[in-house]
């Protein structure tokens, strides 16, 4: 399962949407446990169709990506969108890219209650990892316009930015 996450980020997240595996505890899979594995505790699963959900599901999230080049764009033609940032509040707060939101449980409830669904709506972190998750988690609940920088704040500096700080995550 390693090598297929490192191949495909988004395979846990294609498995848990269509298979519900690996999304807690009692479904999850350890990474030294192979696909054929997973797949025999998991019904019988048939591999090649799994692996071709998997693939489909890596393209489907690839769309979702924004270059930084493309979101300075739409930032200098002044298009309408939100531009959410997923990180926490002390990166957000230590390094802003402008006109960001910090996303928070009171976001969350505003954003699904205001109805304004089909808003170009980009999500930004980091490095452009965890944002791909937050991105789909909206998609998910019917949100048609959603990005996610690729490369997060960090490809921003250095692509569009060089005066934006850069920083390293400490490994937790």
């Amino acid at each position: 399962m390693e090598a297929i996450l490192l191949e495909w980020p988004g395979a846990r997240r294609a498995l848990f949407r269509k298979y519900h595996i690996g999304g807690c505890s009692s479904c999850g899979f350890s990474p030294t446990e192979t696909l054929g594995q997973v797949c025999a505790r998991n019904e019988n699963l048939p591999v090649a169709e799994v692996i071709e959900h998997i693939r489909t599901s890596h393209e489907q999230d690839q769309l979702m990506f924004l270059p930084p080049k493309e979101y300075q764009k739409i930032r200098t033609e002044g298009m309408d969108h939100l531009l959410i940032d997923v990180r926490s509040r002390e990166e957000h707060e230590a390094v802003t890219l402008d006109g960001s939101i910090l996303l928070t449980r009171e976001l969350i409830q505003e954003l699904m209650a205001r109805g304004e669904r089909s808003k170009l709506t980009i999500f930004l972190d980091h490095a452009g990892h965890h944002s791909l998750d937050v991105a789909s988690y909206f998609a998910g609940h019917g949100f048609t316009n959603v990005k996610c920088l690729q490369g997060g704040i960090d490809q921003w500096a250095e692509q569009v930015d060089n005066a934006l700080p850069r920083y390293q995550l400490e490994a937790q």
